[in-house]
C-alpha cells in the first residue's frame, strides 16, 4: 500500500544500520516525516550521535531525543558494565554458536516499551503511523523483532487509545542483511548516510568488527558486493554521497 503524499509517520531511529534504512524509504513514502530516538542508558550511547546526523542529513520535519534513563533492567552488556559482550571470528561460526538461543544482548521488554512511548509521541505529532527496523531474520532470535510481537503491539496500541487506524510499519522484517543493503542502495542519500551510522555494539569507531552487530552487518554487505561505508570513512576512503 502506497502512503499518500500528504501523509505523515514517525520513524524510531536508532541511529543503526536498519533504522536509517528505514528512515530513508519512509522520506521516499510519506510527505512529512518525524523522528524519536531513545536514549536509555545504552553502553554504546554513540548512536545518538549518528541518529542525530542522520537524522539532519535525511532532512526530517523533527527529531526528538528522548531520555528516558536507565529505567530497564537486563543483564545484557548493553546495560550491564560487568557483562561481557560476546565475540565471533565470522558469520558462520556466529550463526552456530547462537543457533536458536536468544542472544545475550537482548533487552527485555525495550520495544514494547520504545513502541507504546512513540505510539504516545505520533499521536502528538499527529501521525498515525510508526516505522520501526526489527528484522526477525536476525539470527539474535530476539523475541520482540519478530512479525506476531509487533501485531500485538500494534492491536495493543489501537486498544489503549481506542483506534483502528494506527500502523507499525516494519519493512525490514523479513529480510536478509544483504537485502537490507540493497534497499539502502536505491533510497536517495541512504549509503550517503549509512557512512555516518553506529551499529557496534562495543560502541567504538572504527567498529570492534567482532561483536554480533559487527559481523552481521559485514556479512550483508560483503552478500550484496557492496563496500560499507562506514568501514571507508573509517579507513579514510571516499564514500558514496547523496543523490
Amino acid at each position: 500500500m502506497n502512503a499518500s503524499s500528504h501523509s505523515s509517520c514517525l520513524v524510531v531511529l536508532s541511529g543503526g544500520q536498519d533504522s536509517t534504512t528505514c528512515l530513508f524509504w519512509a522520506k521516499a513514502r510519506y510527505g512529512k516525516v518525524h523522528a524519536v530516538t531513545f536514549n536509555y542508558g545504552q553502553s554504546h550511547a554513540v548512536e545518538l550521535e549518528s541518529a542525530r546526523r542522520v537524522a539532519a542529513l535525511c532532512g526530517v520535519a523533527s527529531h526528538e531525543v528522548v531520555d528516558v534513563g536507565r529505567i530497564l533492567r537486563s543483564t545484557s552488556p548493553l546495560l550491564d558494565e560487568s557483562a561481557s559482550l560476546a565475540q565471533y571470528d565470522d558469520f558462520e561460526s556466529m550463526d552456530r554458536a547462537i543457533g536458536k538461543r536468544i542472544e545475550s544482548t537482548f533487552v527485555p521488554m525495550r520495544n514494547a516499551f520504545f513502541l507504546t512511548l512513540a505510539a504516545n509521541i505520533a499521536v502528538s505529532l499527529d501521525c498515525r503511523t510508526l516505522v520501526t527496523g526489527v528484522d526477525e531474520e536476525d539470527n539474535a532470535n530476539y523475541p520482540d523483532c519478530r512479525e506476531s510481537f509487533i501485531r500485538a503491539q500494534e492491536l495493543t496500541i489501537n486498544e489503549a487509545m481506542g483506534m483502528r487506524d494506527f500502523r507499525i510499519e516494519t519493512p525490514l522484517i523479513h529480510f536478509s542483511k544483504a537485502d537490507t543493503v540493497r534497499l539502502a542502495q536505491r533510497l536517495p542519500g541512504c549509503m550517503e548516510a549509512m557512512a555516518w551510522t553506529h551499529t557496534c555494539y562495543a560502541g567504538s569507531f572504527p567498529p570492534c568488527g567482532r561483536c554480533h552487530a559487527c559481523v552481521l552487518r559485514r556479512h550483508g554487505f560483503d552478500e550484496a558486493g557492496v563496500p560499507d561505508p562506514l568501514e571507508l570513512r573509517a579507513a579514510g576512503k571516499p564514500f558514496p554521497h547523496a543523490r
